[in-house]
């Protein structure tokens, strides 16, 4: 076919007209995006398993040994929050004080500058001098979502100090690696040097415990002295009295008599070079262990760190201690890995169906250029990551997945207008360059409707706005760059003949196509168009208010439906294949009795892996079995990574399982019979089991109350948790409540006072006898090592020592202290909670299984439970935490982002048009595309999620292309002198075709993950299922409804006119007939 005689190549203007006839550019254009997307990847994108991301929270971390929560609370914690809360941009300030600990979160406003915030803060916490004297310099940081990797276990029948001496070693070997930058050591005791004095000694030289610490700090010092200059050069002075080791600490001087006797520490001391006095163990496997966490840092990958981690585990094999034993535990870079694989492989399927698709109703060179642009663009999107701090990982690698079919519907559009060209004559030059033009502003604008629909979720804040922000930046980069594609290089490629060497490659697509060819689907498509789609058009628009009230008695039923059948769940649970059992015992409760409780739990486990590995001969589904009793530690569920509560009635105990495609038994299950093993704990406040991976909204019950008065808040608390228990759809209740220790207060008597003590004084002396006086502080290579003073162990056991206890007053003379003080007995609080400046308690709560559901529990808490305590407690207030809070923050951040979504896309489909009345016929499919996504739920038996909430507000922009593309092409025969009846049932055959393949290809794309049946990506799945289900549903309801509603708009139009004619007296407008296309036209727009 040759060009038209009217065409002249040179007189054609315009960026689509110089690139089709410049191939050169077009593959220059072409080649800068792929190799630049290639080059990135492999340079500068950072991989993991999920978004690394800053959290908008700056946390103040302020250490006050031996203080109770109560003096943490009155000392440290009211000042921070007097200091931080006037801060700009502050959004609410929560604090907690435990036993020797202080901790507040100060979260930030949306769009805050935190680093601003965190100089702000840095700068308020240093202006507060009300400090105690012994208070630790605060520790002032960004909280984030600091990834680990992987963990070793050093474990064998060894003492504590060789463990720790061979974790240490493995710890610099580690780093060492240039692989690696970060790791840290959990299950053991931090080291520690005491120094203890029985009271006798004490008595016998007049010393108290304060003055030895001040001999020990004055006896350990290393000091430069300035140098002297001197003929020979400089001289360098320096005093060297630095004491490392426990034997060094020994030999210090304490008195020198007039005689030259001397007495040493060690004299009337017993140093110990040991640990910290805190109850904490790990055994591993039974065996005691100490925990390696490894973590990736900047633009470490997950499989390197993972990598250079299990060869130095090799390594180390052949070096151990006899007794000692190496292996890699929790390895998460396995999991990205397969996650990785498992989200490559459903595109790969998507591609092949996407592929198919298009070489089943389109020419296969067509069909393969088309299908081209998918690579095209997602390399060139790959050139935006480093800039919008995007990383490859799950989230991401879906965010691809939802664009596999939508990326080429530009592409199907414009090439199937450049082969209608060709089909009636033209050449391939003016075809490529008229057939890109026809359809170029509706293109243009589809692509930006679908940008701005995925908008919204570039604004959720908080940590579900960061965490899911990763979707909505991929997406539009991969639309942007296909909107380039189709219209700089498709027609490009499409104006020439496929070269030789490209055919040659291509011979095995070209052959399967061409056998595709045989089915005749094209052909079959055009008699459907002709005898089925327009007939019913036809008669759809005869009865188009009957159409329109079906349509929209659908949309109503759905609503309906949705109200009061399909559940709403925030974030579905996703399993992982670490467990973790976390064991609370009330404070104070024996190490002993807390060990004898873990192990018992741990044996329950195992006993469980031995069952299952029964069934299996060859293999175990166990890769380990950890306990720590002293510390509840989480591996991957704090914001700053591995985070550990200690404490003696502590206990965490984790199973590490095979990858759940190798074993029968399925994480919850597992964690079903565990439970069920166990079953009631005696004497335990709580034991939760945690299995879930990815980002952590808080429990699904989570009920703050607040009061000033704390035993009534206290008792609201129990009272609200015992009523909830009665909930058959509720496990691991959590009252919040728990007894501190028991606390003896101490009040100066007159006695004491007039032999000239003072309160400091007798709180000092105290403080050093049971807690320590501190001597010094320094580090012991990469350790941090402090030096206490203080009675030995057996003095301190019983409260008999504590009355016992010999006062030394100024004047010399000694006293008991049950003489100089008044001991009231007390109890202490166990935690402190403050929100926004008052105290509360957090009743928790999970929810038992997938058919209870946290919305309408916490609905019925609120109404019934809630309202009445309400009413019986004056002055008590509660607010909803955790995953309620999260849920309400988000889905009112996507709710206010949708309807300004609406507004952008409707102003700018006003714009193309010209039109106020138009864009709403467009924009009319968008209720029957989430039809079809809350169908799809159903069908698939999925819950309504945030997933599924985003995946709808996408939808919105897919489905208006479709209307978008309709409405143009009737406008356009409109234009050419069609009447409205003709122009509307001929603009619908002529789109037919495309809009049919662009949403089979949307479809087709996304249906690999539909029927994903991997409960590691289960997560993803509903917004997939509302792209993909929404799409179809729209496309099949869309092509009736909208030409039926074209109508109805004029109608409104003529009726309108009708009445004002029949005001002035002039003759009104008679409606239009149904004059149709007839076959031969309805052949020829749609003819292949």
């Amino acid at each position: 076919m040759s060009t038209s005689d009217d065409f002249d190549p040179d007189k054609q203007r315009g960026p689509v007209a110089w690139m089709a006839q410049n191939p050169v550019a077009s593959n220059v254009l072409m080649l800068i995006l792929i190799v630049g997307g290639l080059v990135t990847l492999a340079s500068g994108i950072k991989q993991e398993v999920f978004p690394e991301v800053e959290l908008d929270m700056v946390s103040v971390g302020i250490t006050y040994p031996g203080a109770s929560p109560a003096e943490v609370e009155q000392a440290v914690v009211l000042a921070v929050e007097e200091a931080v809360r006037g801060i700009d941009g502050v959004k609410k300030v929560t604090s907690s004080a435990t036993e020797g600990q202080a901790s507040t979160l100060v979260e930030l406003l949306l769009g805050a500058d935190t680093d601003r915030a965190l100089n702000d803060v840095k700068s308020a916490i240093d202006r507060i001098t009300s400090f105690p004297e012994d208070v630790e310099r605060p520790t002032v940081s960004v909280v984030s979502n600091r990834q680990q990797v992987i963990s070793l276990v050093l474990y064998g029948d060894v003492d504590e100090a060789t463990l720790r001496a061979v974790a240490e070693n493995s710890r610099r070997t580690l780093l060492q690696d240039p692989r690696i930058t970060y790791v840290e050591l959990s299950g053991i005791r931090p080291l520690e040097i005491s120094i203890e004095v029985p009271q006798a000694q004490l008595r016998k030289h007049g010393l108290t415990l304060d003055q030895v610490a001040a001999r020990v700090r004055a006896a350990s010092v290393e000091l430069p002295g300035g140098g002297v200059k001197t003929q020979a050069g400089e001289v360098l002075l320096r005093t060297t009295e630095r004491r490392d080791s426990g034997n060094e600490f020994g030999n210090i001087i304490l008195l020198s008599h007039p005689d030259g006797s001397q007495v040493r520490v060690r004299d009337v001391a017993t140093v110990r070079d040991g640990f910290r006095e805190i109850d904490k163990e790990a055994t591993y496997n039974g065996k005691r262990a100490v925990m390696l966490n490894v973590y990736r840092v900047g633009d470490e990958t997950p499989l390197t760190v993972s990598a250079a981690a299990k060869q130095h585990v090799e390594e180390l094999q052949g070096t151990l201690p006899e007794g000692l034993y190496a292996a890699p535990w929790f390895d998460t870079a396995e999991m990205y890995e397969g996650r990785l694989d498992l989200l490559i492989g459903n595109a790969r399927i998507g591609l092949v169906l996407v592929l198919l698709t298009l070489g089943l109703f389109l020419e296969a060179r067509l069909a393969f250029w088309v299908t081209l642009g998918i690579p095209i663009c997602f390399a060139g999107s790959l050139l935006f990551f480093p800039a919008s701090d995007v990383s490859i990982n799950m989230i991401s690698l879906f965010a691809f997945i939802i664009t596999l079919g939508m990326v080429v519907d530009d592409a199907i559009v414009i090439g199937e207008s450049i082969y209608k060209q060709r089909m009636d004559g033209k050449g391939r030059l003016e075809a490529a360059i008229e057939g890109a033009r026809e359809v170029a502003q509706p293109v243009v604008f589809a692509i930006l409707t679908s940008c701005v629909a995925f908008a919204p979720m570039l604004f959720v804040p908080g940590p579900m706005g960061k965490f899911f922000r990763v979707i909505p930046i991929v997406v539009i980069a991969v639309l942007m760059i296909s909107l380039v594609e189709s219209l700089l290089i498709l027609p490009a490629h499409l104006s020439h003949p496929m070269p030789a060497w490209l055919r040659i490659v291509l011979s095995p697509y070209l052959w399967i196509m061409r056998g595709l060819a045989k089915l005749n689907m094209a052909h079959r498509l055009q008699h459907h168009i002709q005898h089925t789609y327009v007939p019913l058009l036809n008669r759809a628009l005869r009865w188009r208010y009957f159409t329109i009230a079906i349509g929209v008695a659908l949309v109503v039923g759905t609503l309906g439906y949705v109200a009061g059948r399909i559940p709403f769940t925030f974030l579905p649970k996703v399993e992982g294949d670490l467990i973790t059992a976390h064991l609370k015992m009330p404070v104070g409760t024996p190490v002993s009795e807390t060990t004898r409780i873990a192990d018992r739990i741990a044996n329950i486990a195992q006993s469980i892996i031995d069952v299952e590995d029964a069934k299996v001969d060859a293999s175990t589904i166990s890769r380990g079995l950890y306990e720590e009793v002293g510390a509840m530690s989480m591996l991957e569920a704090g914001p700053e990574g591995a985070l550990s509560t200690d404490g003696s009635h502590y206990a965490t105990v984790m199973v590490y399982l095979i990858d759940a495609g190798e074993r029968a038994l399925t994480t919850q299950e597992f964690v079903q019979q565990w439970r069920d093993g166990i079953g009631e704990v005696p004497g335990a406040e709580a034991l939760t089991f945690a299995y879930e991976v990815g980002v952590e909204p808080g429990s699904p019950i989570d009920i703050q109350l607040i009061h000033d008065d704390v035993p009534t808040l206290e008792a609201a608390a129990e009272r609200l948790a015992t009523e909830i228990g009665s909930y058959s759809g509720l496990r691991d209740i959590d009252s919040g409540v728990s007894k501190g220790k028991e606390q003896l207060d101490f009040r100066l008597t007159d006695a004491a006072l007039a032999q000239g003590l003072t309160e400091f004084e007798l709180a000092r002396q105290v403080r050093a006898a049971f807690f320590g006086a501190e001597a010094v502080r320094q580090q012991r290579g990469r350790d941090e090592v402090r030096v206490y003073v203080r009675l030995p162990l057996e003095d301190r056991r019983s409260l008999y020592n504590v009355e016992e206890l010999i006062v030394r007053t100024p004047t010399g003379g000694e006293m008991p202290l049950s003489q100089a003080a008044v001991v009231t007995r007390g109890q202490a609080y166990t935690i402190i909670k403050r929100t926004d400046g008052r105290r509360n308690i957090s009743v928790t709560a999970d929810v038992a299984d997938e058919d209870a559901n946290a919305n309408e529990i916490n609905a019925q808490i609120r109404q019934r439970e809630l309202a009445q305590l309400l009413a019986d407690i004056p002055g008590l207030s509660y607010s909803f935490g955790g995953e309620q809070e999260r849920q309400a923050e988000t889905m009112g951040a996507l709710g206010l982002g949708f309807m300004l979504a609406m507004i952008v896309m409707f102003s700018m489909l006003a714009v193309a048009f010209r039109s106020y009345t138009q864009p709403i016929l467009v924009m009319s499919a968008i209720p029957f595309g989430m039809v079809g996504a809350v169908w799809g739920h159903v069908v698939m038996g999925f819950s309504l999620s945030l997933m599924s909430m985003m995946g709808l507000i996408a939808l919105s922009g897919v489905v208006v292309n479709d209307s978008l593309i309709l409405i143009v092409s009737i406008n356009r025969y409109r234009e050419e002198g069609m009447g409205i009846w003709e122009a509307v049932v001929a603009g619908g055959a002529r789109r037919f075709r495309p809009i049919l393949l662009t949403s089979l290809t949307t479809f087709f794309g996304l249906a690999p993950m539909i029927v994903e049946t991997s409960v590691q990506a289960r997560f993803l799945v509903p917004m997939a299922v509302s792209l993909g289900f929404g799409v179809l549903a729209a496309t099949m309801i869309m092509l009736r409804i909208v030409p039926c509603s074209y109508l109805i708009l004029e109608d409104a139009r003529r009726g309108a006119s009708n009445v004002f004619s029949r005001l002035r007296g002039r003759p009104t407008m008679p409606p239009p007939p149904p004059t149709v296309p007839s076959d031969a036209d309805v052949e020829l727009l749609t003819a292949e």
